[in-house]
């Protein structure tokens, strides 16, 4: 590369390798650039606000404001020899001078600062799209940079004009291409012996992040298979200019191949150390692995027990091959209190906190006490939702992939439609299979006293229970990609009224970003569930199925959606929910949703799609904040029944589903 046609290439871009040259080859350097961007910045004020981003609404004014000392505007062009649209955006983007161009650096050293790491992103966009003898011009104010970094000031008009002239100049291709682990065992050449495996093929254009996604990806392959050390030991990338060709050769250090060896832990208080060995589950003796590292450091944050989890491989294997583990660990506090609200207009306000009490007896337990009080504002004081709850877990109760879970609550509900008042008691095994599945297993006792349109009527029941839960997620809160689905089935008996019933149910949802950016997503959710059992009436009100309300089919009722007697919601056997939602990201800070959700409840032990679907539509707000959405929905109900409002408003935190 050449800038402003003066010697070769003064700046080799962090992204791409350095090139070297060989006879009539061109030589790449960081030597003359590197001098210009640190004398630039020593200049500049270090409260600039110029790398801060694209701010469609600024102006000179609005940066003095906003605390740029002295904001100098100027106006930049750029252009592209050759037709090549992609390549023109490309650049644009990676122009700094481009993409910032409302946002004014600080003086005209900024300005100039700016413009030399200009050249430097655009010669590295320039390799990695596979051009290595191309010229990249950048004037200021008519100036050559090394001018303009020596000019005591900048001529001519204000706003000062910026000119990016590119060159390209030819493709290249891969030309020689080899993996040199010659020191390596016959095994750890067998890894890494086929340059093509890591996209490395002759004739295919050389883009510069494909060697770099190819060195890592043999570093990866290599300690995967038990060599812990490895490394790229040495580049020589030579980019022939007469036949437009790339020559790679990669010499890989391979180092010794390692096993497990033993495993020790520093930085518990309370913490028995032989438990956080036992929930790491670092193999012994068992050839080394680096997923085996990051499957154990999940595990223990998992926990919740730790602020800080470390795992420190020795600096080599011993004389035996084995390679000592240190797991470095900082202990969190104990004792946690939590406090959380939610609003809605059909609904009321709530609120719920909790205490815990982490690691009770030194081996990750956890001990709850939980409460919340809910429908405030939409009925008397005897008559708003309450539940109360203590719960217990005990991890690592049957090997380090399950837990044991207990807890006993009561709860009052009063929705519409019904009055429950109940007990559980339950107990369960969680079994984690792998990062995204997990099971769940146990057994639950359940007493209720209920009011509802069947009369008054006492259930006591008894049920086994299993869950079955994949999640993939990127960010619970908040995803972007990924599926979430459960499947939950309970064979039930009810000692009072003699009836067995099995309850069945089950949700996925599912999203998928339209842009890299991930500031466009569609999300998709369905449900459910059926109830084999005589006849609702049998069943408890509390765990009939209803929809409607926050969580459901927004913009009705809480709760007053399904089969209805004298005019009255009974709740149903069956029911189906679909939700749909397109959620754009505007800055960074605020996103816009439009939704639709759609459910029934039924009668019939199975749904009836015969019956009409109640269908709710409205669009929400987004506040990002650093735990999460700020949700704030707006929804109409398209076809309301008794009870229903006009319109609905909810509020709460993180995305509705």
């Amino acid at each position: 590369m050449r800038i402003n046609g003066s010697t070769p290439a003064t700046g080799t871009p962090s992204c791409a390798a350095p090139f070297r040259a060989a006879g009539a080859r061109a030589r790449a350097g960081l030597l003359l650039s590197t001098f210009l961007v640190s004398l630039a910045l020593s200049d500049a004020p270090a409260h600039a606000f110029d790398l801060f981003g694209w701010n469609p609404f600024s102006s000179s004014q609005d940066a003095e404001e906003n605390g740029i000392p002295n904001p100098f505007p100027y106006e930049v062009t750029l252009t592209l020899a050759g037709e090549d649209s992609d390549l023109e955006k490309t650049l644009n983007g990676a122009s700094q001078l481009v993409s910032e161009q409302a946002t004014p650096p600080s003086g005209e050293a900024g300005l100039v600062a700016r413009a030399i790491a200009d050249f430097e992103r655009l010669v590295g966009q320039l390799y990695v799209e596979g051009y290595y003898a191309g010229t990249v011009s950048i004037r200021v104010a008519g100036l050559e940079l090394q001018q303009a970094l020596a000019a005591p000031s900048l001529p001519g008009p204000r706003p000062v004009p910026v000119t990016i002239s590119v060159t390209p100049g030819p493709r290249f291709t891969f030309g020689t291409i080899s993996i040199d682990a010659r020191d390596a065992s016959a095994a750890a050449r067998a890894l890494v012996d086929s340059p093509s495996d890591y996209g490395l093929v002759r004739g295919e254009v050389a883009k510069s992040d494909a060697i770099l996604r190819a060195e890592a990806r043999i570093v990866r392959d290599l300690k995967a298979g038990g060599y812990a050390f490895a490394r790229i030991g040495q580049r020589e990338i030579v980019a022939d200019h007469d036949n437009n060709q790339l020559d790679v050769r990669l010499s890989v250090t391979v180092g010794p191949e390692a096993r497990f060896g033993e495993v020790t832990v520093s930085g518990t208080k309370r913490t028995d150390p032989d438990f956080v060995i036992e929930q790491a589950m670092i193999p012994t003796r068992a050839v080394y692995d680096p997923k085996a590292i990051k499957d154990a450091n999940k595990r223990l944050n998992d926990l919740g027990i730790f602020s800080s989890v470390r795992i420190v491989e020795g600096k080599a294997p011993g004389p035996d091959g084995l390679l000592p583990i240190t797991i470095e660990v900082s202990e969190r506090k104990r004792n946690v209190i939590g406090l959380g609200a939610n609003w809605s207009s059909s609904e009321g306000f709530g609120v719920e906190s909790y205490w815990r009490r982490r690691n009770l007896f030194g081996k990750g337990e956890l001990l709850s006490l939980e409460g919340s009080v809910g429908r405030i504002g939409q009925n008397a004081l005897s008559d708003l939702e309450y539940a109360a709850r203590i719960a217990f877990e005990k991890p690592g109760a049957f090997g380090p992939l399950t837990k044991f879970t207990t807890s006993l609550g009561a709860k009052q509900e009063v929705p519409d439609a019904y009055r429950s008042r109940s007990i559980t008691a339950d107990a369960f095994l969680v079994r984690q299979f792998s990062d995204s599945l997990s099971a769940r297993v146990g057994g639950e006792f359940f007493y209720a006293d209920e009011q509802d349109v069947f009369g008054d009527n006492t259930y006591m029941m008894a049920g086994v229970i299993g869950e079955l839960s994949y999640d993939t997620r990127d960010d619970p809160l908040n995803p972007t990609k990924g599926i979430n689905a459960l499947l939950f089935a309970e064979p039930a008996y009810d000692m009072r009224g003699g009836n067995g019933m099995l309850f069945v149910r089950g949700y996925a949802s599912t999203y998928q970003a339209l842009d890299e950016a991930k500031r466009f997503v569609l999300a998709g959710r369905v449900g459910a569930g059926s109830i084999i059992a005589p006849s609702v009436r049998d069943v408890p009100a509390a765990r009939r199925y209803f929809v409607g309300g926050g969580g459901s089919v927004r913009g009705y009722a809480y709760r007053n959606i399904g089969p209805r007697l004298n005019g009255e919601v009974t709740g149903g056997r069956s029911f189906v929910e679909a939700s749909a939602e397109v959620r754009m990201r505007v800055t960074e800070t605020i996103g816009l949703v439009g939704f639709v959700d759609a459910g029934n409840a039924f009668d019939a032990m199975y749904p009836d799609f015969s019956q009409a679907l109640k269908i709710g539509v409205g669009a929400g707000l987004r506040y990002f904040t650093p735990v999460g959405p700020l949700r704030l929905d707006v929804a109409v109900p398209l076809s309301p029944d008794k009870d229903d409002p006009k319109f609905a408003i909810y509020l709460g935190l993180s995305q509705a589903f």
